[in-house]
């Protein structure tokens, strides 16, 4: 048995939202498993992906950093906000090129350098405290240094742009041309630790490190205070989650458990992205008990 309705995304944030930001602030870290598809490593082998999973850090939701006092980075205005998940990353891990060689026709892994991307993905999420799990599947995007600059863009930006840019709404009018993508990839970056931001130092992955670091800052454990160090910037990724079904298991009551599946859809059903900037609705059903 289930029960449906219907919540246009044009009135205001997606149903699934609140009560889902509400819970991820009861976890003393908002760890998620996040799970990108990695080519098969085989010539030989029976299907051309296979899943690779790994505990991230929820960043927030795109457009909405959350308040830190440490943070020193120019932000942008809170103009926008948007229902797409936040998760930071360095260029040189495999979710990346993972991301872009999955995307169908968005993006190229020759590109997996710059912003761009699309894959297939899928965020989970156990919120002890509420007993609930919650599965975000959608599309990722990568925001790199090119996202915006003086030269052409690239089709990888553009990609970003347009599909990141239609799940944005509009909150506050004023403010809204001066909104940088370029600043709100800053005040990312400004958001992490000093340590954190370090990381992003660290050496190629498979070479020899040094513990604690070495004179020439080749090893592992720096600090990075300068929001446009150079080397940082450099491998510095935010990754934007855009969810197009998600469901919600309420285990809180053992012989009663809950569950919710919430779809994006287009007008009339039709496929999300066929029309250009989406004007959709979030279809919810209630599919247990």
């Amino acid at each position: 048995m289930s029960t449906s309705s219907t919540t246009p995304a044009s009135i205001g944030v997606a149903p699934w939202r609140p009560l889902f930001v509400s819970h991820l602030a009861k976890m003393d870290s908002p760890e998620f498993v996040f799970t990108s598809l990695h080519p098969a490593e085989s010539k030989d082998s029976p299907v051309p992906y296979v899943p690779r999973a790994r505990y991230c850090i929820y960043r927030g939701m795109w457009a909405e950093l959350p308040e830190n006092k440490r943070n020193e980075a120019p932000k942008n205005d809170r103009v926008y906000e948007s229902d797409l998940l936040t998760l930071t990353t360095d260029v040189r891990m495999a979710k990346v090129p993972e991301i872009f060689a999955s995307s169908p026709g968005h993006g190229d892994v020759s590109q997996s350098q710059g912003s761009g991307g699309g894959g297939p993905v899928e965020a989970v999420f156990w919120v002890k405290e509420v007993m609930t799990q919650w599965r975000i599947r959608g599309e990722a995007y990568i925001v790199a240094q090119d996202i915006e600059g003086s030269g052409e863009e690239s089709s990888g930006t553009r990609t970003v742009k347009s599909k990141v840019g239609e799940r944005m709404r509009v909150v506050k009018e004023e403010g809204k041309d001066s909104w940088s993508w370029s600043t709100e990839l800053t005040a990312h970056f400004g958001n992490l630790s000093p340590g954190m931001r370090g990381s992003f130092r660290n050496p190629e992955p498979g070479s020899p490190v040094s513990i604690p670091p070495s004179d020439k800052n080749l090893g592992l454990g720096q600090q990075v205070n300068d929001l446009h160090d150079e080397v940082a910037r450099k491998n510095f990724r935010i990754i934007i989650i855009k969810p197009d079904v998600i469901e919600q298991i309420d285990l809180s009551v053992p012989d009663k458990a809950r569950r919710w599946k919430y779809t994006f859809v287009g007008p009339n059903g039709a496929k999300t992205g066929e029309r250009g900037r989406e004007v959709g609705e979030w279809k919810v059903e209630e599919l247990w008990p």
